[in-house]
């Protein structure tokens, strides 16, 4: 039985990359910090079923005497580092946590992993929030960097150290370029979620309006659980590489509200207003990826169209919403 070692496990990816490596055998563990809400760091976990299938360790990716006795316990083949300070607004307000957390608890887990000696395999969650002020339409694997918010200079820094010690120690270490991704277990911060947990309320007659910053502002967005399938291929590659992982297709906010609204039966005209106090300080415009190296080498490709994405977190803010 091989074992996966998972940070951020109780975050969207974590969760379906749990539900995925247990579909496949894999005995399932988990780093998380001590929290005096444990049920909450689990919600994600039960919405998938998985929960009392996966093993949970007490641990930090601040802390490198936490991790390295993680790693010496659990002696995982694959780690994956998915835990981060991930809400880009806040990460102006706390820049110095968004760096230790995000940034340095890679250099952390890959010291570790270095120290014990062990062989594991270790996939790095990489950002396309690193491109930010875009240097060409279409992003790949060589496209520059230019980060806009400490959350993405944190990201970059996590980036090339993976980069850095697959280089100087051959370790089996990969990085995963991940654009946008969504699913109904998004944060309620994140805007797609925000946006149809609003439909939802709309629709339920519990508000009227929903408040937006910038509408004009165009994403990549993808299904979070097919997403978690390419970090997966990458891992059971011979040789170690970084990968755009994408669907190609970009649209903007607006178009996203229109969609999610009209599944609904719903025109977002009528109720969504732009509120300037939710406009980023530096503004990521555009993003879009290309995938092609994660079509040819890992024969991965998006499953899940964007209206279908769309529909389905909207039905599942109605669900929700309707229990409570």
């Amino acid at each position: 039985m091989k074992t996966a070692l998972i940070t951020g496990i109780s975050g969207q990816d974590g969760a379906y990359l749990s539900q995925l490596l247990l579909q496949k055998g894999y005995r399932v563990v988990g780093l998380v910090r001590r929290s005096s809400n444990q049920e909450k760091a689990s919600e994600r976990l039960r919405w998938l079923g998985v929960e009392k299938d996966v093993e949970l360790m007490d641990g930090d990716l601040t802390d490198l005497s936490s991790l390295i006795r993680v790693l010496a316990k659990v002696q995982p083949g694959e780690v994956y580092n998915l835990g981060a300070q991930s809400f880009v607004a806040l990460s102006w307000q706390q820049p110095i946590l968004t760096g230790e957390v995000t940034g340095m608890g890679a250099f952390n887990m890959l010291e570790a992993i270095r120290l014990l000696a062990l062989k594991s395999r270790f996939y790095q969650a990489s950002s396309s929030e690193m491109y930010g002020l875009i240097q060409a339409p279409l992003q790949n694997e060589t496209t520059p960097f230019y980060p806009r918010s400490p959350y993405a200079v944190a990201k970059l820094a996590a980036h090339w150290i993976t980069v850095n010690y697959r280089e100087s120690f051959a370790m089996h270490a990969s990085s995963g370029i991940l654009f946008n991704h969504e699913s109904p277990l998004r944060g309620i911060e994140f805007v797609t979620r925000k946006i149809t947990d609003g439909v939802a309320r709309i629709k339920l007659g519990l508000a009227t309006h929903l408040e937006l910053g910038n509408l004009e502002a165009a994403r990549d967005w993808g299904h979070a659980r097919d997403y978690v399938k390419a970090m997966w291929l990458m891992m059971q590659q011979e040789s170690p590489r970084d990968y755009v992982v994408a669907t190609g297709r970009s649209v903007t906010i607006r178009a996203f509200c229109e969609i999610a609204f009209g599944h609904a039966g719903l025109n977002y005209q009528n109720h969504v207003r732009v509120n300037p106090a939710f406009f980023r300080l530096a503004e990521v415009d555009c993003l879009k990826g290309d995938a092609t190296k994660a079509r040819e080498r890992l024969g991965w490709a998006p499953e899940t169209t964007l209206e279908e994405l769309a529909a389905e977190m909207v039905e599942a803010d109605l669900r929700r919403l309707a229990q409570k």
